[in-house]
């Protein structure tokens, strides 16, 4: 359950969502893993977060508060192939939280998926949407 909980930053009294977004943000800001291996780290921990976020909820419950293996593995891919200067880490964050918390069509169609795939596929689309936003933001004016 730590690796659902990712080290217990889920179990923060407040926002544990977003101090998992941040733990992915100071994850990337201060090892920088760039392109492929971004990718590759980011869909290990996806699918390892199916995994270990269904073990959570058959102990927590249904997408519990203190699972937040889903917003590391979505900030990830929130800033996949993008220039790792702080203002695009930071747009990744913003942009991720975003569409995490709202949760528009399609990020919430994913939340009717059973177990852990269900915990991890909306914030993998909330992480794609924000991604393809800043590849789109990055083409047109940077």
């Amino acid at each position: 359950m730590q690796s659902a909980t990712v080290i217990s930053i889920g179990r923060m009294p407040f926002a544990p969502g977003t101090f998992g977004s941040a733990a992915g943000f100071l994850f990337v800001l201060l090892l920088r893993p760039r392109g492929f291996l971004l990718l590759a780290i980011a869909a290990a921990i996806s699918l390892w977060g199916v995994y270990a976020a269904g073990k959570a909820e058959d102990v927590l419950g249904r997408d519990a508060k203190p699972i937040v293996i889903d917003e590391f593995a979505g900030y990830l891919i929130s800033v996949l192939f993008l220039p790792l200067h702080i203002g695009w880490l930071i747009a990744g964050f913003v942009l991720f939280r975003l569409f995490d918390i709202l949760k528009p069509p399609p990020v919430s169609s994913f939340e009717r998926l059973k177990g852990g795939l269900g915990v991890m596929m909306d914030d993998i689309a909330a992480g794609i949407i924000s991604n393809l936003i800043l590849q789109a933001w990055r083409l047109i004016w940077a």
